[in-house]
């Protein structure tokens, strides 16, 4: 009986299976480092805001504090962002440039809240909260940078769940010893569910 295939065939055969592992093994690697860039975080890369504003003025030249502004950082999972009121309560009085403060003003007149753009967003399953982070002792530069630097403010950490966990585990004996001080027991700061919803 005649051979179905060529002698030659089956060093084809795997000569293309060897080639199509290794361009599989290829895009694997790529794929797995554009995952973990800075970019595909968005580290870097500012977002565009209603009006123009710039971090190294408010907190670096004129020294505000970080709470002026984000109120809630010290008492809730979120630090807030500042409102119109806010914004404006300085801005009538100092600098007052109309046209840039326009959304402001818009927003002031029509009730509703200034739509700022998140640069540090989490996702929705994550469960973060500024105060705990404060209250133990973190500096707002740890987790978001020298934003008193900044003219536009970008992302100064990738804020990945291998990120959160590299400090959660330094800081797990410390936080542990310091609740069992106070007689307050705290799940270990690496266990999912002190993060996961």
């Amino acid at each position: 009986m005649k051979p179905l295939f060529s002698p030659g065939a089956d060093r084809k055969l795997r000569g293309i299976m060897v080639v199509v592992a290794a361009a599989l093994v290829l895009a694997g690697t790529v794929a797995f480092a554009v995952a973990r860039s800075d970019g595909t975080w968005g580290v870097g890369t500012p977002a565009a805001q209603p009006i123009p504003f710039s971090h190294a003025i408010h907190a670096g030249q004129i020294g505000l504090d970080c709470r002026f502004c984000h109120a809630g950082v010290e008492t809730s999972a979120n630090a807030g962002m500042p409102s119109a009121e806010t914004c404006l309560g300085c801005h009538s009085q100092v600098w007052n440039v109309t046209a840039q403060f326009a959304p402001l003003e818009t927003a002031l007149t029509l009730g509703t809240p200034v739509t700022w753009a998140s640069v540090h967003r989490l996702p929705e399953h994550v469960r973060f909260q500024h105060a705990a982070h404060i209250g133990a002792g973190l500096t707002c530069a740890q987790c978001h940078g020298p934003v008193e630097t900044m003219a536009r403010t970008v992302k100064a950490e990738t804020q990945s769940m291998g990120w959160c966990l590299d400090c959660h585990r330094d800081a797990a004996p410390e936080a542990a010893a310091r609740h069992a001080q106070l007689g307050v027991e705290i799940s270990p700061l690496t266990s999912c569910s002190t993060c996961h919803r």
